[in-house]
């Protein structure tokens, strides 16, 4: 089953906004949340709606388009206008795409579209997939606390999470690791481990703390000879 795409509506004039509308609730997988006439009034709900992605006009009074999509990090932008002028200020805040006013429904489809493919992009790279003693895992980096060799077989790893939980990952190098992992969110501290960069509570020359949902868990490890030179310049960033 498809995921319906969340989309928000704005624009200042009410036909167009009738037919945007219109044209949205005809699609396949797209689900209208909410419509606005008014930038500010968006603004003032914007904290209690859940949506993908706004289609959103440029020329209205008050707030144009470009200044509002500024503030809405994280969300995916379509602008609809009937002015060329404004497509390079909008591709510059990254906007998924420019569509021109009279809005065509096949023109519109594809921008949805590409809007979709970005937000699953995202979510492939919001999780890693691996192999288990337990079978496969889709687990986020930002539950990770830090991975270390195999206690029993040392082709093995152990995987610690943030809420205590330890997986076995099965039969993978710390180099094919570090290929799966956020490079800035993770460092390796000596052979025998790769740690979480966000969980580092306390460091020394030689050891480093790292913190999880347990205060009393608190896990130590020591750094390396060869690796504290990547671990200090990651955490004087």
């Amino acid at each position: 089953m498809t995921i319906p795409l969340k989309c928000l509506l704005l624009d200042d004039e009410l036909p167009g906004l009738a037919y945007l509308r219109m044209l949205c609730e005809q699609m396949q997988g797209v689900e209208v949340v909410r419509v606005f006439n008014d930038p500010l009034r968006l603004l003032e709900e914007i904290n209690q709606l859940t949506f993908d992605c706004c289609i959103l006009d440029i020329e209205m009074p008050q707030m144009n388009g470009l200044q509002l999509a500024q503030l809405l990090e994280g969300k995916e932008i379509i602008f609809t206008t009937a002015y060329r002028e404004y497509a390079p200020e909008a591709f510059d805040l990254n906007a998924v795409d420019y569509v021109q006013k009279p809005i065509q429904r096949d023109r519109l489809e594809k921008a949805l579209q590409r809007a979709r493919e970005r937000i699953n992009r995202k979510m492939e790279k919001e999780f890693i997939v691996f192999n288990t003693d337990q079978g496969k895992a889709n687990i986020s980096p930002n539950e990770i606390v830090c991975i270390t060799a195999g206690e029993i077989d040392r082709r093995d790893k152990q995987l610690f999470l943030n809420n205590s939980e330890t997986i076995v990952l099965k039969n993978i190098s710390f180099q094919e690791l570090l290929k799966k992992l956020p490079a800035n969110q993770f460092c390796r501290i000596s052979k025998s481990a790769i740690i979480a960069i966000q969980r580092v509570r306390i460091f020394t020359q030689e050891l480093v703390e790292l913190s999880h949902e347990d205060p009393a868990k608190r896990i130590r490890l020591s750094i390396g000879d060869p690796f504290r030179m990547d671990f200090f310049r990651l955490m004087n960033r």
